[in-house]
């Protein structure tokens, strides 16, 4: 049991900060956490002010001491989640010409290794004897104490592999270049980028996506291989600071797109591979809230969008040669309520992932008959993803089934035959059952009387008495869908008498766009709202009961967990935000931050409008605390990270211990050597895990 006092905690040093904003006095009294050199640190965190560092490192002390109860049994739930990994695992090799490129992992391995072999090749996944090991991810991160692989894309005669990694957590990656016959790095060295590379059909040079001193992906250059960096080509320039800029190859591969778009509106330009240096051809100007996607087939473009009030999207053709909205033509209608997610674009057919009520399903379209097909599932609950692959001129497509009881599948399916031929099935080599689970959808009643979905997993023999500790994970944000999908590491809890489930709030996209667009900006609260009511349901319903749910979120979800810890703190045994987005208002108001622009059609932007700084103010969480009693909190954070940087959880915590009147503990966790998504290495990642999980069980008295 985790011991309820906000005593022996680190105390942050009161320095007042006041910004006045449409004649209102914002007061800050942690402001000073926020670095004044904080993009240096990004680059170096040894950078970081004495005083801030000694401040964070005490936080991480107390933390390791609050919790230093609970060692063994962090230990023994390493050993368990490192069990069900099967440490020398392979993907399925995806054909690509005379090649077949996969990953896998070694015994003991913390990186992946990016590997090929012929397509010829017999030999069993994971085999030796016809491998080539492009990249040593284990090899390349000996020594650092932050690596990982960002991509990895090969040239179309398989000669060259551009390659970008990131040794810091702050997502600023360098690429390389590793000429496959002799397994050597030439002299290209391209810096500072968001780690995407796309070649010219030819292998002398490949696009890129440039960070802006801001860090923020800005500016696509042309790389002309054997040239330096400063002699790099600008090939298109993002005039709005809210716009973020992409690059792919579209699944033909005959053209580079490059997309501009922050979360409601998008434009793409395409440049045909065979000649780079000719002028980008662009499908349609951006327009406010037009949102499209784009794949070729000859002389035609497929295209994704929500034009002409389409919410969940629709799917339109139109002429290479004159691609504008004015010639768009309907080929899948928009049908409330079913929202197309991905379209995927082959020789002979047209694939496209749809979900509705928070049920995914994939359906297979002739190009040549307009017949179409489903490749539906039976259970209540599950996760369904389409893989790409990288080729065009094929029947197969590849998709990963998984539900919170069943591992992952890995299906080939024949488009013409309609056969599937299963591939890989993910092996927990420490044994599971899936018939000792059950998973469920429910639904909760919000205060409105939207139906917000719940995906459920326990084990069979599980009492639903109202005794069980659950954990309610929730996120909410950005349209992201929640998958219902397998994940090892939620059996060390589940086995321990946990019930686990996910709260398909508003914001995400589970039950269409609507579900989204009422759960942004001044619809902001109904995300909170839905997360209690699906805290309050599964009370009801025998699952749980009152102050024995640990709440769960990371990033825009750990802002969730902010409000929540606000709204309803009597609900909550604990609650974990990895990585929170609880200083709402002053990231909003910092044009300066990587996100905080392109944030704005998400949040609404404070400094320019009084209707969205009223909105802010009233939910941020940080400026939200008050005079109560909170559940036990662990916050955890990266020193590196871009997205939602250490300061926010270290801010929220202080304001958290000198405000509240009783219950905690408050804890912060900072990482030193990451960012965003935390530890790198697979191994060390269930470290972090491992902390989470503790947390729970003794926020729950089972620890």
């Amino acid at each position: 049991m985790l011991k309820q006092t906000i005593e022996g905690a680190p105390v942050a040093e009161i320095r007042p900060s006041e910004l006045t904003v449409h004649g209102r006095l914002v007061r800050d009294d942690y402001a000073w956490l926020k670095a004044e050199n904080w993009q240096t640190v990004l680059k170096d965190p040894a950078a970081l002010p004495a005083d801030i560092a000694a401040y964070l490192k005490a936080e991480n002390a107390h933390t390791e001491a609050a919790l230093a109860d609970t060692a063994d049994l962090r230990r023994r739930l390493v050993a368990e989640m490192r069990a069900r990994i099967r440490e020398d695992d392979s993907g399925v090799p995806e054909p690509d010409g005379d090649f077949a490129y996969y990953t896998r992992h070694r015994d003991g391995g913390q990186h992946p290794l990016v590997c090929r072999r012929p397509v010829t090749a017999s030999a069993p996944l994971g085999a030796e004897a016809d491998e080539v090991i492009l990249i040593d991810g284990d090899r390349e991160g000996e020594g650092l104490p932050f690596f990982e692989i960002a991509s990895a894309a090969h040239s179309d005669d398989h000669r060259l592999l551009a390659w970008g990694a990131d040794t810091k957590g702050s997502e600023l990656h360098a690429i390389r270049v590793r000429d496959l016959a002799t397994g050597q790095d030439g002299t290209d060295l391209v810096e500072a980028t968001s780690g995407e590379a796309v070649w010219t059909a030819d292998g002398r040079g490949f696009w890129y996506v440039a960070l802006d001193a801001n860090h923020r992906p800005a500016n696509v250059m042309f790389h002309r291989l054997g040239e330096p960096q400063s002699q790099d080509e600008t090939v298109y320039t993002e005039p709005d600071a809210g716009y973020f800029v992409h690059i792919g190859e579209t699944q033909s591969g005959r053209f580079l797109a490059i997309t501009a778009s922050d979360h409601e509106t998008s434009e793409i330009r395409l440049i045909d591979r065979a000649e780079p240096g000719a002028a980008a051809l662009l499908i349609e100007p951006r327009s406010p809230l037009l949102i499209y996607s784009v794949d070729d087939h000859g002389e035609s473009l497929f295209i994704r969008t929500n034009a002409d009030g389409a919410e969940d999207f629709k799917i339109v053709t139109a002429p290479l040669a004159d691609p504008g909205r004015a010639n768009w033509r309907d080929l899948v209608p928009h049908r409330a309520g079913i929202m197309i997610r991905h379209v995927h674009v082959l020789a002979g057919h047209m694939v496209r992932l749809e979900i509705e009520n928070a049920k995914p399903r994939i359906v297979v379209r002739d190009l040549t008959t307009g017949e179409e097909h489903i490749v539906a599932f039976d259970e209540e609950a599950y996760s369904l993803g389409l893989q790409p692959g990288s080729e065009f001129d094929t029947a197969r497509i590849r998709f990963v089934y998984s539900s919170m009881t069943t591992p992952a599948e890995t299906w080939d399916y024949d488009c013409r035959s309609r056969e599937r031929s299963l591939r890989k099935r993910q092996e927990v080599p420490s044994g599971h059952d899936p018939a000792a689970y059950v998973t469920r959808r429910l639904f909760a009643t919000a205060p409105d009387g939207e139906q917000v979905p719940i995906s459920l997993l326990h084990r069979k023999d599980q009492p639903l008495d109202g005794s069980a500790p659950l954990l309610l994970y929730g996120y909410g944000s950005y349209g992201t869908l929640m998958p219902a999908a397998f994940r090892t590491n939620l059996l060390s809890l589940v086995d321990r008498g946990f019930v686990y489930a996910i709260a398909h709030v508003r914001g995400g996209t589970e039950k269409g766009w609507r579900w989204y667009l009422d759960g942004k900006r001044e619809k902001k609260p109904n995300t909170f709202t839905d997360f209690v009511a699906c805290g309050r349901t599964l009370v009801e319903a025998g699952y749980t009961a009152p102050k024995r749910i640990v709440a769960h979120g990371g990033s825009a979800g750990g802002m969730l967990m902010g409000a929540v810890a606000n709204i309803a703190p009597e609900l909550f045994a604990g609650i974990v935000a990895d990585v929170p987005f609880v200083d709402v208002l002053n990231t909003m108001l910092d044009a300066e931050l990587p996100l905080t622009p392109p944030e704005w059609p998400e949040w609404g932007n404070p400094a320019e409008s009084l209707a969205a700084f009223e909105t802010i103010l009233a939910y941020s969480p940080y400026d939200n605390v008050r005079a109560q009693d909170y559940p036990a909190i662990l916050a955890l954070g990266g020193l590196t990270d871009p997205r939602v940087t250490y300061w926010e959880p270290a801010k929220w915590v202080a304001r958290l211990r000198a405000t509240m009147t009783g219950g905690g503990p408050i804890l912060l966790k900072i990482n030193m050597e990451a960012g965003h998504g935390g530890a790198a290495g697979r191994f060390d990642r269930l470290e972090e895990v491992a902390l989470i999980y503790a947390f729970a069980l003794a926020a729950v008295g089972k620890a």
